[in-house]
């Protein structure tokens, strides 16, 4: 049996990944390019595909903001410490972001870069995301994409990115409906709003 680490993979996973800016600025109407991105944090494969993909499209400068719950913060957690440091233990209801510790290119790149904006919102914030995602457009999204989600809902665009402006584009990355159902939505808003039951 061979074992690979998948964050020794992250390059692979990263280059296919930056293929959604590509695939973005080909869909958005003609314009300016985003003037921010929103992705949910859990290895940093992710993240490090859109920084690529801004790369390769002279645009490294946009802000990322890159959103974890409470619970599964690695990123945030790391660039507190000043270095990639293991989260203590994965505990969010967000399970497909539990990296304890995020590739080390994407922690290179989260803290030297000047773009990435970090932001740490509840499961219970991902969870409101995820039902009001379900509400406005009628898609199910897990918790991994609901926290994200919660920060554009809750005004976090402006506070972290002070001069965005209404008629910016902002694109936030909606992915991760694999492991929800509309019963794993209820249960969990309820198990949040309403510990007691």
């Amino acid at each position: 049996m061979i074992a690979l680490n998948s964050f020794g993979l992250v390059n692979a996973h990263s280059t296919g990944n930056s293929t959604l800016i590509t695939e973005t600025l080909t869909q958005l109407p003609l314009g300016p390019p985003p003037a921010a991105l929103i992705v949910s944090i859990g290895g940093g494969g992710l993240y490090l595909g859109l920084q690529l993909g801004l790369d390769t499209h002279s645009l490294s400068s946009t802000p990322i903001i890159a959103v974890e719950p409470t619970g599964a913060a690695s990123l945030a957690y790391s660039l507190s410490y000043g270095s990639n440091t293991p989260f203590p233990k994965i505990t969010s209801i967000a399970t497909s972001l539990g990296a304890r510790r995020v590739a080390d290119r994407a922690y290179e790149l989260a803290s030297q870069r000047g773009n990435v904006r970090s932001v740490v919102l509840t499961d219970a914030q991902a969870a409101m995301g995820c039902v009001r995602f379900a509400d406005e457009e009628r898609m199910l999204v897990e918790a991994a994409c609901g926290v994200s989600l919660a920060a554009v809902y809750g005004g976090y665009v402006k506070k972290l990115l002070p001069g965005i402006r209404e008629k910016d584009r902002v694109v936030v990355v909606v992915c991760g409906g694999n492991n929800v159902s509309l019963e794993m939505l209820v249960r969990g808003v309820v198990a949040l709003c309403y510990p007691e039951y």
